[in-house]
């Protein structure tokens, strides 16, 4: 435990944060196997997160554990908290079941509930085919139980300009029926992410009407169409796909001489998408303060002179993955 003298100098941060002094430091550490256990007064988040482990030979030492192994710690509680989100997503579902008995005659069926694969599949093609925006889904394993082969043909929604994102867990990366998929659609309209955390299915067509199961075997099916549920919903795809990793990037790091964390990845990806730093915290679930902070080193580690300038380095180091303009649009912003 560290004391407030300990802490003297030390500027307050979130609690799965690395300060610019604990940064150094760990590199440090890295590059000579060891550091003084005096030297974390300046930085004593570094043994708070982990990233220093008591020498077994030396009690006066603290070695580093490696990157890769403190970043899956580090991940936990990020998982937990896309995990618990999907959770309450299913759980909202299941509880609004009740709530769908509408009277006959009501032209506004905010939630109906749909049985058999069949029936799912006509609703969701029906929407599919009046789309003008973009297409979410979010799909268990590799993306091919029921409600997944309800999902509408994509072709002429993509004829239209209607722009689609998937989100897959990572066995999706190694399905051949997947790329299959994948590989008769326009890549210009289609953007795919996988996530190492277990999904719900979940279409949003326009943002305005989502589909989510309303059983355990996926036989039926809810029709969302109001506007808070479906505001949720989306929501909660943002953040997971916030998380996710793009089909196309094999976990890049940054050069050795950039210390980039996963979260500040994912914001740098979201910059690089063009979203302004609210929608960045929004999606990445933390205060703007928070958000600005973790933008303010990577402006200061890459040394950018502007924010278009650091959108350019964040591409060029190799952080982050150039955007394919034609994928995005402003409305893509909200």
């Amino acid at each position: 435990m560290f004391t407030e003298r300990d802490r003297a100098g030390h500027s307050p941060h979130g609690e799965a944060e690395l300060c610019e002094a604990a940064l150094r430091l760990y590199g440090a550490a890295l590059r000579t196997g060891r550091m003084a256990r005096t030297e974390t007064s300046a930085a004593p988040c570094l043994v708070e997160l982990s990233l220093l482990r008591p020498d077994p030979w030396d009690d006066a030492w603290l070695r580093p554990v490696p990157p890769s192994a403190a970043l899956g710690e580090l991940l936990r509680p990020v998982s937990r908290k896309i995990d618990e989100q999907l959770r309450l997503a299913a759980t909202l579902s299941r509880s609004l079941l009740p709530l769908s008995s509408v009277p006959p005659g009501d032209p506004d069926l905010a939630i109906t509930v749909l049985e058999g694969v069949a029936a799912i599949q006509a609703s969701v093609d029906q929407a599919a085919a009046t789309a003008t925006d973009e297409i979410l889904t979010a799909q268990p394993g590799t993306g091919h139980a029921s409600l997944s082969a309800a999902r509408a043909d994509a072709r002429t929604a993509i004829d239209r300009g209607v722009r689609i994102r998937h989100i897959y867990e990572h066995a999706a990366r190694y399905s051949s029926r997947v790329r299959g998929h994948l590989a008769d659609v326009p890549a210009q309209h289609v953007q795919v992410r996988t996530t190492e955390v277990t999904v719900e299915q979940l279409i949003i067509i326009d943002r305005a009407t989502a589909y989510v199961p309303a059983s355990d075997d996926r036989t039926a099916a809810l029709r969302i169409s109001q506007p808070a549920v479906v505001s949720y919903l989306v929501q909660v795809y943002e953040v997971l796909w916030a998380h996710a990793v793009p089909l196309a990037e094999n976990h890049r790091t940054a050069g050795p001489e950039i210390q980039v964390t996963a979260v500040q990845r994912d914001i740098a990806r979201l910059l690089t998408e063009g979203h302004v730093d609210d929608v960045v915290a929004r999606r990445m679930g933390i205060s703007v303060r928070t958000c600005r902070s973790h933008i303010a080193r990577l402006t200061q580690s890459l040394g950018a002179t502007s924010r278009t300038h650091l959108g350019a380095l964040l591409v060029e180091s190799g952080i982050v993955e150039a955007p394919d303009a034609k994928r995005l649009s402003p409305r893509g912003a909200g």
